[in-house]
């Protein structure tokens, strides 16, 4: 059991209570709410203790497994979301169950899902997702989230993995008849088969990468030398106030981190010290900041002074040039007009005006390979992208195989085992009982 709403005040407060058996489920019921409410039919009920007085008046709602969230027979409790009273009611509930010797504790951290996933009313995927929603800092993470809940990514990894299936069966039944194996491979097309499932592995993980940014947000770090306008656009992306903005080289002297989002897609936007030879302790310690950063980086935009081309006078550090990059000339009110010879990852922009701002959203979200809207993708974890690759490292030791005139179907089969394993970590079908705990108890407690 546990109290699923969050700490604080609020209008409903809401308990969750999962059973194994129904007979203990039906048992508690009686003694808790008086009454075993209707499977679910939401029934007004008052709670009182031993003597008599009301407690607090709510719905309850019983659901019989396994036609729950926990695949277990469940009853919740909504009553008013005062944490006195819903310590009261929880006090109560576990007077009831120790009364009638009843197995009933507080629930770990993600438990609730945790059962949904072993009772099999969730893959390892969609339980993650759960999670995932609930953290979401946008719409669009918050879409994202909800697709993989309800198994768009699962749905893919499947779909995948019997492909997979479906060869290693073809392999397994021509290693019985080596004398025919040749012709019926060929006849078979496995190596346009494995193709195939190559180029479906490659579009999931870029999928699944995508999905990571969702969940994590790219990491933009606004460079350039002072008074270039780094506060000013800042302040501009994110629509608020959020650093000073003032013509006094070298204000920012620490990191400014500001979370938002763009078409939907969450990001971190970092704003730095200005980059110049100084001889300010204080200043110098920024700029060694602003290179730290710089190492963090998914993006960097470069700020220059549209007027002023040419007032970078302190070198990015070598780390910088691997890192996908966008020019940013800012201040382009001040010119009378724009150079027509504009290359490719350079915008211009008015901080000031929000002019080219617009084209800036486009262009970061095409730099860092962002090509799908939040209602087409799904959220996903590194640990996915992780098990992506593991699978495509072995799909690719399966492809060598198959292009050996001796034909090692023996090798070729093993490393079609071993992707499919791969993939089996994503949805928790081959995943260790140590690492399953470490991931639900970062779950919230009730859920």
């Amino acid at each position: 059991m546990a109290i699923a709403t969050p700490p604080g005040k609020g209008g409903v407060g809401v308990l969750r209570f999962s059973f194994p058996q129904a007979a203990h489920c039906e048992l508690f019921c009686q003694a808790f709410l008086q009454k075993i409410p209707t499977v679910r039919l939401a029934t007004l009920v008052t709670l009182r203790d031993a003597s008599g007085h009301a407690i607090d008046e709510g719905i309850a709602l019983r659901f019989a497994g396994p036609a729950s969230f926990t695949g277990e027979h469940v009853l919740e409790f909504q009553g008013h979301g005062g944490p006195a009273v819903l310590q009261a009611v929880l006090n109560h509930a576990l007077e009831q169950a120790q009364r009638l010797s009843l197995p009933l504790r507080h629930a770990l951290p993600g438990e609730f899902t945790q059962r949904a996933f072993l009772n099999d009313k969730l893959d390892l995927a969609q339980a993650e997702a759960v999670a995932d929603l609930i953290d979401a800092q946008s719409v669009g993470a918050a879409k994202a989230a909800a697709a993989s809940l309800t198994g768009v990514f699962s749905q893919q990894v499947t779909d995948l993995a019997d492909r997979i299936t479906h060869l290693r069966l073809l392999l397994e039944a021509t290693l019985d008849f080596p004398e025919e194996e040749i012709e019926f491979l060929e006849k078979a097309d496995a190596k346009g088969q494995l193709q195939s499932i190559l180029t479906q592995q490659s579009e999931l993980m870029a999928l699944a990468q995508e999905g990571v940014k969702f969940r994590e947000g790219l990491r933009i770090v606004l460079v350039g030398p002072p008074n270039v306008g780094k506060s000013s656009l800042l302040n501009a992306l994110a629509g608020e106030e959020v650093a000073i903005v003032s013509p006094v080289a070298g204000t920012t002297r620490d990191r400014i981190v500001q979370e938002l989002n763009i078409r939907g897609v969450p990001l971190v936007l970092v704003d730095t010290a200005g980059l110049r030879v100084t001889d300010d302790t204080v200043e110098k310690i920024g700029i060694d900041r602003t290179f730290k950063s710089i190492q963090e980086a998914d993006l960097l935009m470069l700020l220059m002074d549209a007027a002023h081309p040419d007032q970078l006078d302190m070198p990015l550090p070598d780390v910088a040039l691997r890192i996908p990059r966008i020019q940013v000339w800012n201040k382009s009110d001040l010119l009378d007009s724009l150079p027509d010879n504009l290359g490719e990852d350079q915008c211009w922009v008015s901080a000031k005006t929000g002019a080219g701002l617009e084209t800036l959203k486009d262009a970061i979200l095409h730099k860092v390979g962002f090509n799908h809207a939040p209602e087409h993708g799904f959220m996903a974890r590194q640990r996915h992208v992780d098990a992506l690759k593991v699978c495509r490292s072995h799909l690719e030791l399966a492809h060598a195989y198959a292009l050996q005139d001796d034909r090692i179907l023996d090798l070729f089969a093993e490393e079609l085992r071993l992707a499919h394993d791969a993939l089996g970590e994503i949805t928790g079908r081959l995943l260790p009982d140590d690492l399953l705990g470490l991931i639900f108890s970062r779950f919230c407690i009730g859920k």
